[in-house]
């Protein structure tokens, strides 16, 4: 952005950093829903305004299409940009408005949407509430949704307010480097295990482990989730536990015996060194918080992060408010957007050496067994 060095940003510079506080404070006011879905109108100028990218930009892209859901409920313009960050001709993605969400955000919604071959809304729409069976419904909404689309090799689950670390050239060479495995926390020595009590033992001898909703897994691990009737025994029991949403997808990724291909057959016990988890960066108090802004102990993050994040090997980070992160969206923004110029010109190299030697990919099942 012309009102910030984000160079200097990401390199630390205490006074470009100072200055960017100002900034935000100056920015004029953000696009509305209505100048949105107004804008969305015309798609070509929609898609021009935003700068989406409609070309596959490379072979490599063109065939390894990813599948998105993006589960969202406010803030039209930071959905917006996140959308055109992530959007690629070859992919495909599932928004699902909360029911929470006011009509006019999910007529704003309707209309961007309508702009493209490859997007679309939830065909159903719930009312999220944290620590309930409804978290995790709307990602199994659109896994169903996303299936009928059969090119795509790995899905990767969202919401409004993360931003891509990563440019989509180099998701994919990540998700290459995986070779089918799959990335899904998971801890068993921190677990909430009280969570589980009320529900008796889980069907099928799978052992419950802890883990986030946010995942990125195989086609086949889709599938499993989708038409397993062990998965479906097991997505009933999860009903009736707490936080279900953090027990369902990180139990049937490290339950080997179940044979679901990419899962972990190692220790299910994240950690930064021995597993690290790659989906998403969040910051729990492990790293110093710049504005010290944090809900539920989450970081929300600014422009003073923005040099830790820089360096970081995750794919996406979590969370950015659009009124208070609006400089270090921009700041990311622009970063994407030199990275993948530099890529396409082969300016920029991407080494994966990291991402094949991690030991989530040393250490996946490699055949299905027959559900």
């Amino acid at each position: 952005m012309k009102e910030v060095d984000c160079m200097k940003v990401f390199a630390g510079d205490k006074e470009e950093l100072t200055r960017s506080k100002q900034v935000h404070k100056d920015l004029p006011a953000l696009p509305t829903e209505k100048d949105i879905t107004r804008l969305a109108k015309n798609c070509s100028n929609f898609v021009r305004v935003y700068g989406f990218i409609m070309n596959f930009l490379t072979e490599e892209e063109r065939n390894f299409p990813i599948a998105y859901s993006i589960l969202v409920f406010k803030d039209a313009h930071q959905v917006t940009q996140l959308l055109q960050a992530i959007y690629r001709p070859q992919n495909v993605y599932c928004i699902h408005v909360d029911q929470k969400a006011d009509q006019s955000y999910r007529d704003t919604m309707a209309a961007i949407v309508d702009c493209f071959h490859n997007v679309f809304l939830a065909s159903r729409s719930v009312d999220v509430q944290w620590g309930t069976f409804t978290v995790l419904e709307p990602e199994l909404i659109c896994m169903k949704d996303l299936w009928p689309f059969k090119k795509w090799k790995y899905f990767i689950n969202l919401t409004g307010q993360e931003f891509p670390l990563k440019t989509n050239f180099e998701l994919v060479r990540i998700l290459t480097a995986y070779n089918g495995a799959n990335d899904v926390e998971s801890t068993t020595e921190t677990a909430n295990k009280e969570r589980w009590a009320s529900a008796g033992p889980a069907p099928h001898g799978i052992i419950p482990v802890k883990g986030a909703v946010h995942i990125v897994v195989n086609r086949d691990f889709v599938d499993y989730v989708l038409h397993s009737p062990v998965a479906q025994d097991f997505l009933n029991w999860t009903r009736r536990v707490d936080v279900p949403d953090e027990t369902f997808f990180a139990s049937l990724n490290h339950n080997p015996q179940l044979g679901i291909r990419g899962s972990y057959k190692g220790y299910p016990e994240t950690d930064p060194v021995t597993k690290p988890f790659l989906t998403r960066f969040k910051n729990w108090r492990q790293f110093p918080c710049a504005e010290e802004m944090r809900i539920r102990q989450i970081c929300i993050l600014s422009t003073g992060d923005l040099p830790l994040l820089d360096k970081r090997p995750e794919m996406f980070a979590n969370k950015f408010y659009q009124d208070y992160s609006r400089v270090a969206l921009e700041c990311l923004h622009q970063r994407l957007y030199n990275h993948t110029r530099d890529e396409f010109l082969g300016m920029m190299e991407f080494d994966t050496s990291y991402y094949q030697n991690v030991s989530f990919v040393k250490n996946m099942v490699t055949v299905e067994k027959i559900k």
